[in-house]
């Protein structure tokens, strides 16, 4: 466990959470007004029937799939925005590998394989869409989230191989695959609880812009849910290794592991704490 902490904040795992739920809404905007010109009203239904919207959550959810404002912002630069933020959002979770696993990082020399995962991104979505319209039966969708589950381990296996540039191999990505894929159904599941009174809430407030508060902080919550997992597998597959090896961490080691947690954490409460006061200080001059 102390593993899993000390791993997850030496990839700043909520700073990275937060930039690949950045990306992902990025890129999630232009393609919902795109899908709003190709499958008309069926994305957003699909949507609210999923998670029993109602009243204000979901008129918000159908203002931002609507066909007549995503025909007004659909062309040439509509399409070259959409490829730019989903080829970034990309590079974002190519470089939650690349950190976890500590490898060299490639930029965009790897964007062919980052090409070829954002069609398997499209395909997975697909799938899972289908498997929730087909099972979703109760209210909590618990039949589908359970189905969700090898579909996903298979798809963040093949995500880690491809845009890790087939450096990770699948043996080394599947702790990761498997947690990440039994976590994110349960969140699914947790979702379906508060994402409606969350949208009704921001709908309330903020109109049609409400949707897209309320979709940035599920977004959150799956990334965070999606780097944990990554410094979980990470640790659970060195741990395998070092038991398979007859080698087990010293007294020393583990204590070296609590200090730096400890040091890490008080690091960033202080950052913190002092970030008001530069602010103040700023003010007063």
């Amino acid at each position: 466990m102390l593993g899993v902490v000390s791993r997850f904040q030496k990839i700043a795992g909520f700073d990275r959470a937060m930039a690949l739920a950045s990306g992902a809404l990025t890129a999630l905007i232009p393609l919902a007004v795109l899908s709003g010109v190709l499958f008309r009203e069926e994305a957003a239904e699909r949507i609210i029937n999923r998670y029993g919207l109602t009243g204000g959550g979901a008129e918000a959810v159908r203002a931002v799939f609507s066909a007549e404002s995503a025909s007004a912002g659909v062309g040439v630069f509509g399409m070259l925005f959409l490829a730019v933020s989903v080829l970034s959002f990309s590079r974002a979770v190519q470089r939650l590998f690349e950190q976890t696993w500590e490898l060299k990082p490639l930029g965009v020399r790897n964007t062919r394989n980052g090409l070829w995962w954002i069609c398997s991104l499209t395909f997975y979505s697909a799938v899972i869409g289908w498997i929730y319209v087909a099972l979703g039966g109760g209210r909590l969708g618990v039949a589908a989230a359970v189905c969700e589950v090898p579909v996903s381990t298979a798809f963040l296996t093949w995500s880690g191989w491809i845009l890790s540039a087939k450096r990770l191999t699948w043996p080394v990505l599947l702790p990761f695959a498997v947690a990440a894929a039994v976590l994110t159904a349960a969140y699914s599941v947790v979702a379906t609880v508060y994402l409606p009174r969350l949208f009704n809430s921001y709908a309330s407030s903020y109109g049609a812009a409400g949707a897209v508060f309320g979709m940035a902080t599920t977004l959150f919550g799956v990334m965070l849910v999606v780097v944990a997992s990554a410094a979980l597998g990470r640790e659970v597959r060195d741990e395998l290794t070092r038991i398979r090896q007859g080698r087990r961490p010293s007294q020393d080691e583990v204590r070296r592991q609590w200090d730096s947690i400890v040091e890490q954490t008080r690091s960033r409460w202080r950052t913190v704490r002092n970030h008001p006061t530069r602010h103040q200080a700023d003010d007063s001059r």
